[in-house]
């Protein structure tokens, strides 16, 4: 079992297993039906004012992965919720940020043990 990530925007793929949105907000331009999601866990998401914050400034990232984990380990409950619906099949955490390399899709799945 595979927990992969990758922006939403991309195409869907066999590979994916159960297609998971981790954002708080809906993706910008895209209709439900063509986003293929199977489930949209904004509770995971970082809280609105942790994104705020970050603004996906690259210079914040190191502080943005810390108190972000913060935020994991206070909401054991979603964070649960998400490891029972990717149990032990292939999962895919979908995210809408342009930047591939700072953004909480990674943290989380690294906070999952699944990278």
């Amino acid at each position: 079992m595979t927990v992969h990530i990758k922006r939403i925007y991309e195409p869907k793929q066999d590979k994916d297993g159960i297609r998971i949105l981790v954002d708080r907000l809906w993706p910008r331009g895209l209709s439900k039906q063509d986003a293929g999601v199977d489930l949209w866990l904004k509770e995971v998401a970082p809280s609105p004012a942790l994104r705020r914050w970050f603004g996906h400034d690259p210079a914040r990232w190191t502080e943005f992965q810390r108190r972000y984990q913060g935020e994991l380990e206070k909401n054991a409950s979603a964070v649960e919720e998400l490891e029972r619906q990717i149990g032990k099949s292939d999962a895919t955490l979908l995210y809408a940020a342009k930047d591939l390399q700072h953004n909480h899709a990674i943290v989380l799945q690294r906070f999952l043990g699944r990278d």
